[in-house]
């Protein structure tokens, strides 16, 4: 797949065209300006749909064929996602696909306690990434995003103006399509991400796992079932609808991604590292897998983006995957509907890299040491282990932290000097007079929390909520942006100083 771009591009490169299109390539109009999603997992199809809530023409590009089931390893919703959810009126159609868990338990010896979060969604929501999928994409059409299933990105080449994206149809046909930015969110093989030279640095976690759906003879005690046992671990999650996730390895038995995988393999070490294989019968799903983790230098090359795995894999510990890459198009969305209408500042499609680039790498490091504590096998990391777990034990700041961080509600983004403390932070769902502020979120807008009633200094309804606190006792004025972050607080702000806020910020 031939593109623009370096091995070791800038943030902003200049982008420049490619000078070999693809033999026999048909253009196709398309609006102008739009964007071209690449990929319809999860990541994508959430930022197909906040494109389309915005009012900016989506098309989005899906290598699988409509109705083939994307039966992946992700099964949990964290706290932090279920919120941006939340913010779209999707929580609780979401909520009804699955079941909660309140605690989870790590190495054995550690149980952590979800129900202590700061969030109105203080649990692991365990439902199938097929159920997002579902959701999403039933939102993503009812706004109007085009589909394109059976539909392969093959090449991409860019100028100062937009980005022409060759796509090979199921009959081979190769249509041209230009857009404004193209956005590549098409998992960790990512074609998007190759058009662009962009690497992908990294290292194998899990040499081989597997994954199953199957059914169970004898119903386990909770909705996770988890434990390893010498050169052998298993973790069996209830989807709560008959079908059970199995994951598990067997150290002394890795073999390649494409080795023929049966069930007996997964009840015999399921037997192994739980005592029981539960009866499972049934399999619909039998998969090999390795854990990579990776991440692309950058996230942007001009008018290209990546979001979710095309930009960052992890290893599956705490089920972050998934939730990072959801995350990411809740912050690029918005900016990039804000650049497509003509009314961003200058610099906010570069601090997408900025804040979300440090969010991969946090989350990296996080899932990748717990997956490395728990399959220690030598001395010096099983006492390393002993000491995490112990500390973790007694002290509840500790805990309250690694928890944060897991459910995604412990991010912050970098703020300007001399900002105010709050500036970068999540709001959590906090109170209002009117409501409360997801509720305020949901037109996709920002929203200004003040003390004292505010006409919203002539900034447009559609792109500015203005609430105030349902508290007397808060005095603070806080502008919050589309994904639920402060964009700018004071402490006492009088309207000259509230009117330059919302003038610098909404968009």
């Amino acid at each position: 797949m031939s593109g623009t771009g370096t091995n070791h591009p800038t943030n902003n490169p200049t982008p420049t065209p490619n000078a070999t299109p693809t033999p026999n390539a048909t253009p196709t109009p398309t609006p102008a300006p739009s964007v071209i999603v690449v990929g319809s997992g999860p990541t994508g199809l959430l930022l197909a749909g906040d494109l389309a809530a915005a009012g900016v023409p989506v098309t989005l590009i899906e290598k699988r064929p409509h109705g083939i089931s994307n039966l992946s390893r992700a099964f949990g919703v964290h706290a932090r996602t279920l919120e941006q959810f939340d913010a779209r009126g999707l929580a609780d159609r979401l909520l009804a696909t699955g079941s909660t868990l309140t605690h989870l338990r790590l190495f054995r010896r550690l149980t952590l306690d979800l129900s202590t979060l700061p969030s109105r969604f203080p649990f692991l929501l365990i439902t199938p990434q097929y159920e997002v999928e579902r959701l999403l994409e039933a939102r993503a059409r009812e706004l109007g995003v085009e589909f394109h299933f059976d539909t392969e990105a093959v090449a991409l080449r860019q100028d100062a103006d937009g980005v022409d994206l060759d796509t090979r149809g199921p009959d081979g046909t190769v249509v041209t399509r230009r857009a404004a930015y193209v956005v590549g969110a098409d998992g960790h093989r990512s074609a998007v991400r190759r058009a662009v030279g962009l690497p992908f640095p990294g290292v194998s976690v899990i040499r081989s796992m597997f994954l199953a759906d199957v059914r169970l003879a004898e119903r386990p005690e909770g909705v996770l079932t988890v434990n390893g046992e010498g050169d052998s671990f298993a973790m069996i999650v209830s989807f709560g609808d008959g079908w059970y996730r199995v994951m598990g390895w067997n150290r002394r038995h890795e073999v390649p991604d494409d080795t023929p995988l049966d069930l007996a393999e997964v009840k015999a070490v399921a037997r192994r590292a739980l005592g029981t294989d539960y009866g499972m019968h049934d399999a619909r799903w039998l998969s090999r897998f390795h854990s990579d983790e990776r991440q692309a230098p950058e996230y942007r090359v001009g008018r290209v983006f990546l979001a979710g795995d095309a930009a960052h894999v992890h290893s599956p510990a705490g089920g972050q995957g998934m939730n990072t890459g959801l995350q990411d198009a809740a912050n690029l969305g918005w900016k990039l509907a804000a650049a497509v209408h003509g009314r961003a500042p200058e610099g906010l499609l570069d601090t997408y890299r900025a804040e979300r680039h440090p969010v991969g790498r946090a989350v990296l490091r996080s899932s990748g040491g717990l997956v490395r504590l728990a399959r220690a096998q030598n001395p010096a990391l099983r006492a390393v282990r002993t000491l995490v777990t112990a500390v973790l034990h007694a002290s509840r700041p500790a805990r309250t932290k690694v928890l944060a961080q897991i459910a995604g509600i412990g991010h912050a983004y970098p703020a300007p000097r001399g900002a105010h403390r709050l500036t970068g932070t999540r709001v959590p769902d906090v109170a209002l007079a009117g409501g409360r502020l997801h509720e305020a979120l949901r037109g996709g807008r920002f929203v200004l929390i003040t003390p004292e009633p505010y006409d919203g200094g002539g900034a447009p309804a559609e792109r500015l909520a203005v609430e105030r606190w349902a508290s007397a006792g808060r005095r603070t004025t806080v502008l919050v942006r589309p994904d639920g972050y402060v964009a700018w607080a004071a402490d006492s702000a009088g309207p000259g100083e509230t009117e330059a806020a919302l003038a610098a910020h909404v968009c």
